[in-house]
C-alpha cells in the first residue's frame, strides 16, 4: 500500500487540513483522525506536531520524504510540513499508520 496513493485519495475524496497552525489546532480541538508530518519538516514543528498527537492518541505518520515531496504528494506546488487528515474518505491511511507501527 502506497502512501502517496492514498494521500491522492485523500485530495479526492477526504477532509483534510495543510500547513503545521491549522493541522496543529485540529489536533489540539481532537479532530484530527492521523497527522503526517513531512521527514525533513522543521525541528521545532515536528516536536509540536508529535507532543500534541501523543497527548491526544492521534497517530501519525512520518512521511519518507521533504517537505516538498508531501506537498507534491497532495497536489500542491509548495512545501507542506503537516497533513492533518480530518476524515479519510476513500483513502486508507489509518491502515497505513497502523503497518508503520
Amino acid at each position: 500500500m502506497s502512501i502517496e496513493r492514498e494521500l491522492k485519495n485523500l485530495v479526492k475524496t477526504g477532509k483534510y487540513y495543510l500547513g503545521s497552525r491549522r493541522s496543529l489546532e485540529a489536533v489540539k480541538r481532537g479532530e484530527a483522525k492521523l497527522l503526517i508530518v513531512a521527514e525533513n519538516a522543521p525541528p521545532e514543528i515536528r516536536e509540536r506536531a508529535l507532543y500534541y498527537a501523543k497527548l491526544s492518541k492521534t497517530p501519525v505518520i512520518v512521511f519518507k520524504g521533504s517537505t516538498m515531496d508531501l506537498g507534491l504528494a497532495v497536489g500542491k506546488p509548495f512545501t507542506v510540513s503537516i497533513v492533518a487528515v480530518l476524515d479519510e474518505g476513500t483513502a486508507r491511511l489509518l491502515e497505513v499508520a497502523s503497518l508503520q507501527g
